[in-house]
């Protein structure tokens, strides 16, 4: 199951924009301080690094992913997450909107 809401946020209003507006993302604050950001990635292949590990989490739409040292490409759907490590990046391909929720941390 998929997170459909997330209470108690501070809700950064200027949206990130990555690949040319190919990745868009809004960053979120809870109460404990804990980081999120929301947002969608456009049919594209990309490339993320990461500084703290990642958890992506699909609300909607699919993907698949290629974590930096694996030659196998893997599939995420709804109600699915992928864990990325710190410091390290991943390749993403998508062919329709891809919906999530990234954790960090």
């Amino acid at each position: 199951m998929s997170t459909t809401q997330i209470s108690g946020v501070s809700v950064a209003t200027q949206a990130n924009v990555y690949f040319d507006g190919k990745c868009v993302s809004h960053g979120l604050t809870l109460a404990d301080g804990t980081k999120k950001s929301v947002g969608v990635v456009l049919p594209a292949t990309l490339t993320f690094n990461t500084g703290a590990p990642e958890i992506m989490e699909c609300v909607a739409g699919a993907c698949e992913y290629l974590l930096a040292g694996s030659s196998t490409w893997a599939q995420c759907g709804p109600g699915e997450r992928f864990s990325v490590p710190g410091n390290s990046s991943f390749q993403i391909r998508v062919s329709n909107a891809f919906h999530y929720i990234c954790h960090f941390g």
